[in-house]
């Protein structure tokens, strides 16, 4: 008996490795926060900040009708940034709902928009070659049955006329169940599935998550799953509904994921390119294409993705800045795309002046600081077989410089010289090794 439970343990992870393949070869993607909420243009959390009823939010309603969102723009933009699949809000936590489900009026095609909007979006962003992935949120602050009175973050958690309302739980998780299998049976296949969030009590079979991950795995056999229905994906044996890959939010995990086995657990970043998810028309907080390159490169060199965020404003229209920072980030990745697609960790030790990726007998020293005098790399000394930069394949150099033959480190170390006493690409400059003997890349399982 012990045997075959371990047999089937190590089935179910061979699966999710299996699953989880193009997501890991992809590594960098385009999240996309849209809805009701960006007409108010106060972000997404705008309805619970603000304390707003359902007949507070009504106008916004009645108001929706983007006449510019073109979402083959927004599919030409993402695969123009170098990113290779795409997350979109198909309900947020109020509920509304850009597609067209049977079990709602709570939805686009009912507002002046008159259209599913989530059918054109994986149309375009399938025309464009890039995988589709579907966020969803578990919360619904506009659905009658969830609870409202007393909820750490529902908008009507302090009001007083909620408090003795009768509310069916089950009933709401049966329409959740219901609007999952219409978003994964009515748009073909799909990727990704981003489910948003569990907290406090709300999670795990409070979702009934083992019955909902059988429904999606029987309808999507290979979409692959986040880790926020609850469940502990780091854990030796985790749960079914645990997901497939973890999803730190506004962070790099100082040192990757792993589970108690050892093993190298999928997961993905996702970073806002500003302070909000949705569109906020005062937000001007926006990251460099420098900290967004760095970051994903951070992300690569840790076994991680990258799920970089946008909002479109209530137009339909995808922020000119969003789009500035997009185009300078895909510039980038189109010179040194090599170094980020199917890359991951090496086990080398991060060097002072940037980090490492590597991809087989491939490896990518990223430099973000020129520092003075050559460029060290500790450990490679007659490992280097090649050394080229890649933004243009010219020729560097490993050699010993005179001055450094009397310091005892260099007898491991091996030097490259940058010419000049700034970087080629102040962004990140990329230095493409191609070594001797394969220097172990930990993006292997073990």
């Amino acid at each position: 008996m012990a045997a075959a439970a371990k047999l089937k343990k190590e089935e179910n992870m061979n699966k999710r490795w299996e699953r989880t393949d193009w997501f890991r070869e992809a590594r960098f993607g385009m999240f996309i926060h849209w809805g009701l909420y960006a007409i108010p243009a106060r972000g997404e959390w705008v309805r619970s900040f603000e304390k707003l009823s359902n007949q507070d939010y009504e106008p916004y309603f009645n108001e929706f009708n983007p006449d510019r969102y073109d979402p083959r723009a927004w599919a030409k933009a993402a695969k123009a940034a170098g990113q290779q699949y795409a997350v979109l809000t198909t309900k947020h936590h109020d509920g509304f709902c850009l597609f067209d489900s049977e079990f709602t009026d709570y939805k686009a095609p009912n507002t002046p928009a008159q259209r599913d909007l989530i059918k054109e979006y994986v149309e375009a962003f399938r025309e464009e070659g890039l995988k589709v992935g579907f966020y969803y949120s578990l919360i619904d602050w506009y659905h009658d049955d969830y609870p409202a009175y007393g909820d750490r973050i529902h908008p009507m958690r302090d009001n007083e006329a909620y408090k003795d309302r009768s509310i069916q739980f089950e009933r709401y998780v049966d329409y959740m169940h219901a609007q999952v299998k219409e978003l994964l049976t009515n748009y073909g296949q799909i990727d990704v599935m981003w489910f948003d969030f569990s907290y406090d009590d709300m999670t795990g079979e409070k979702w009934r998550a083992t019955e909902l991950v059988n429904l999606i795995r029987s309808l999507q056999p290979d979409i692959i799953i986040d880790n926020r229905l609850g469940g502990h994906i780091k854990a030796a044996e985790p749960e079914v509904y645990a997901g497939d890959f973890y999803s730190p939010e506004q962070i790099v995990p100082p040192g990757g994921i792993v589970d108690e086995n050892g093993l190298n657990v999928p997961w993905e970043a996702c970073i806002t390119l500003n302070d909000n998810w949705g569109y906020h028309a005062k937000d001007q907080a926006y990251k460099s294409p420098k900290q967004v390159v760095r970051a994903l490169v951070e992300c690569i060199s840790k076994n991680g993705n990258m799920l970089l965020n946008v909002g479109p404003d209530a137009r339909g229209e995808i922020p000119t800045q969003s789009l500035q920072i997009l185009t300078a980030v895909g510039e980038w990745m189109q010179r040194n795309g090599q170094s980020i697609y199917g890359c991951g960790a090496s086990e080398l030790p991060k060097p002072e002046w940037g980090r490492y990726t590597q991809n087989g007998n491939m490896l990518y020293a990223h430099v973000f600081d020129r520092g003075i005098g050559p460029i060290y790399f500790q450990g490679l000394k007659g490992k280097i077989k090649k050394a080229r930069l890649l933004a243009d394949g010219s020729e560097l150099k490993v050699s010993l410089p005179w001055m450094a033959e009397q310091y005892s480190d260099t007898d491991s170390g091996a030097f490259i010289h940058l010419i000049g006493a700034e970087l080629p690409d102040d962004m990140d400059t990329v230095i493409a090794l191609e070594l001797v003997t394969e220097v172990i890349n930990v993006e292997s399982r073990s």
